[in-house]
This record gives structure tokens, sequence and C-alpha cells, in this order.
């Protein structure tokens, strides 16, 4: 068995795992399929990893509505690589890139996709997503998936979260950045997200299509889809 580094987590017991996390432990099957496998995780990534059915859930609409010249994907914000394994899974890209700043984390995502076997199929990238996204700039076959962090737990105190107030980046950082490298963004953003604000950034004549995500009917987040996505091609591969 590989070692664990330090501040990496192969936690096996509910004695264990830190209290403050407890109801992780109970949801971890839910979060990660092979858990028991092997998955390392940080403390803080239990907070922001999303749970592998709806990351096979958005790995599958990109897929199906995504333009087809589009061959290459960028998982901006990669984490422990939840949304990166199932991106590189769906088998619809020819490259998947992960971006990582946090050294730990991405050592976390590497080990997790091994486990997943998929390790050969995501391009890691360590370092700050809007300075490492330069390098893709010009090329015109990319979409961009972000799951940005959401400034912790508060988010779901509001009825309607105010996206200008998200941190450490709010939506207009991340639209405008992002959408300076591929027209095509899907965002990864609270449930309670306000949708008049993300609709205020859809260029006149085009439409947002915005997905809910839920488990155990009750939505998790919502995703929205900025640029030439075709939902009536993704509906009618579902049928």
């Amino acid at each position: 068995m590989e070692e664990v580094p330090d501040g990496i987590h192969q936690w096996l017991s509910v004695d264990q795992f830190p209290g403050h996390l407890q109801k992780y432990w109970f949801q971890r099957f839910k979060i990660w399929d092979k858990y028991d496998k092997g998955i390392w995780m940080t403390e803080d990534a239990w907070f922001g990893v999303t749970p592998e059915p709806i990351a096979n859930k958005i790995a599958a609409h990109i897929a199906e509505s995504a333009p087809k010249e589009k061959t290459v994907i960028i998982d901006a914000f990669a984490g422990v690589g939840g949304n990166a394994i199932a991106l590189a899974r769906s088998g619809r890209w020819e490259r998947v890139f992960a971006i990582e700043k946090d050294p730990k984390t991405l050592k976390c995502a590497k080990h997790n996709a091994e486990i997943y076997g998929v390790a050969n199929k995501i391009f890691w990238l360590a370092g700050d997503c809007f300075e490492a996204m330069s390098r893709f700039a010009g090329q015109k076959n990319t979409v961009i998936f972000a799951s940005p962090p959401w400034g912790g737990t508060s988010y779901g105190e509001d009825d309607v979260f105010d996206l200008t107030k998200m941190e450490p980046y709010n939506l207009d950082k991340l639209y405008k950045s992002f959408t300076k490298i591929s027209k095509e963004l899907v965002l990864y953003l609270p449930r309670n997200s306000d949708l008049n604000q993300i609709a205020k950034y859809v260029p006149e004549g085009q439409k947002l299509e915005v997905a809910h995500y839920t488990i155990m009917a009750a939505s998790k987040a919502l995703c929205a889809y900025f640029g030439d996505f075709n939902f009536d091609v993704a509906e009618e591969e579902e049928e």
C-alpha cells in the first residue's frame, strides 16, 4: 500500500475521522464509490469535492451537449479530482486538463485518478488557474469547467445567494477571466445562486441552460452552461 503523505488522509474508520466532519463519513460512498479502495483526501476537500453521481451526470451533460469540434476540456479547480476523473471516464475528450494550486490536494487528485484507472488520461497542471489558463489562449477547441470555492458554507444561510459576494472569486471575475479563453464555460455554483445575476452575462439573443443536480431528491448545486451547448441533442441521447 502506498504511504500516505503528511497532511493527506486515508481514513478507514469513523474513529479516525475528524469530529467536525462526521457527516461526511456517513456520506463517503455517495461522494466516492471507490472510497474503500484507498481514496486520499484532505480535511478541506470534503467541503468542495463533487459527489461522484453528480460529477458523472455533469460530465455526461457536457459530453452530449458541447459542440462536436470541442475536443479539449479544462477543469479549472481540480481539487481532489472528482470532476476531472468523471470527465476523463466519459471518453468524450481527446485531452482533459486539470489545474490545482495546492500541492497536497493535487497529490490526492493524481492518486484518486489512479484508483479510477484514468491517471494517464488527465494532464495535471500545478498552479493558479487564472495564470495556467493563459497557455490555452487562441485555441478554438476548448471547453472550461469550473467548480470554484464558494467561500465556506455560509451561502446556505440565504434564500438567494449573492454571487457578487462569493469568495475568493466572484461571478464577474470567473466569467470574464474564463470566457477570454473559451466561450463554452460551465460554472458549478451553489444551488441557491441568484439566477438573475447569472442571466446578465448571457449575450443578447442567446439562451442559457441552468441545470440543478440532486442526490436523494435534494438539490446540491447547479451548473450554468454558457456558450453553444445543445441540450436538445443531450435530451435526445438520454431518451
